[in-house]
């Protein structure tokens, strides 16, 4: 069903390409092709049934925006495709797929407030789930947790630092809370310095994603126990066996 979609995208002159994820086939199309790829996938391939749309900051590489798509045919049997797109994280903006869709209005608005990604065309982009006087979204990567900023976060007892800890007690040096940026990086800034990087935190904080362990599973190495005595010793012959009896 895959190779029946991206045959389908390209089919319509929509540069689709596959590529392998923790989940169900993804397939990137081109921002300027977002709707024209969901009308391919939903009348000429059978991807009738829209799940869900979020996104992925990708700190420099702007946002990436997934739907989930699926084909109920044969009882029981579904087929699944994520559809994905890279938009610039200066102009974050994809035309709406509600005319395609009608289930994606809800998600759309839940993305735009979580993420500030507009959908050109949407019927109702307003607030969803934010108060009305909520400032930022809370989603990006360079969105700072005030909360833990701003209370004492339960995790910042470290060895030695409790309050019934014995005086001259040896302790660490305390870390930040997770969410809060360095000082140096964030926060109010002296007359006339220089703004900080807002995704400087971020990407301080990014760690590459974990390759994936090649080879099958049989082809995995397994852990050998050490051998007993009774493993290594000779088997033991038949008339030795008579004897003993």
């Amino acid at each position: 069903m895959t190779s029946d979609a991206v045959e389908a995208l390209t089919g319509a002159g929509i540069a689709a390409t596959s590529a392998s994820s923790f989940g169900p086939v993804a397939i990137d199309v081109p921002a300027s092709a977002w709707v024209a790829a969901h009308e391919v996938l939903r009348d000429a391939v059978g991807f009738t049934f829209f799940d869900f749309l979020s996104a992925s900051d990708e700190l420099k590489d702007g946002f990436r925006v997934v739907s989930h798509l699926a084909d109920f045919w044969g009882g029981a049997h579904v087929d699944h495709v994520l559809v994905r797109t890279l938009v610039p994280r200066d102009n974050a903006v994809l035309p709406t797929l509600t005319e395609v869709y009608a289930g994606a209005n809800w998600h759309e608005r839940e993305t735009h407030e979580m993420f500030g990604i507009a959908f050109d065309g949407h019927p109702n982009l307003t607030t969803l789930l934010l108060p009305d006087e909520f400032e930022g979204h809370p989603l990006r990567k360079e969105f700072v947790l005030a909360s833990r900023v701003a209370k004492p976060w339960p995790g910042a007892k470290e060895p030695g630092e409790s309050d019934h800890a014995p005086a001259g007690a040896p302790s660490r040096r305390r870390t930040l809370p997770p969410g809060v940026p360095d000082p140096e990086t964030w926060g109010p800034r002296p007359p006339g310095s220089a703004n900080p990087d807002p995704l400087a935190p971020a990407e301080a904080a990014s760690t590459p994603a974990r390759p994936r362990r090649g080879g099958s599973p049989g082809e995995r190495r397994t852990r050998r126990q050490t051998p007993t005595p009774s493993d290594t010793a000779p088997p033991a012959s038949a008339g030795e066996d008579a004897g003993e009896s």
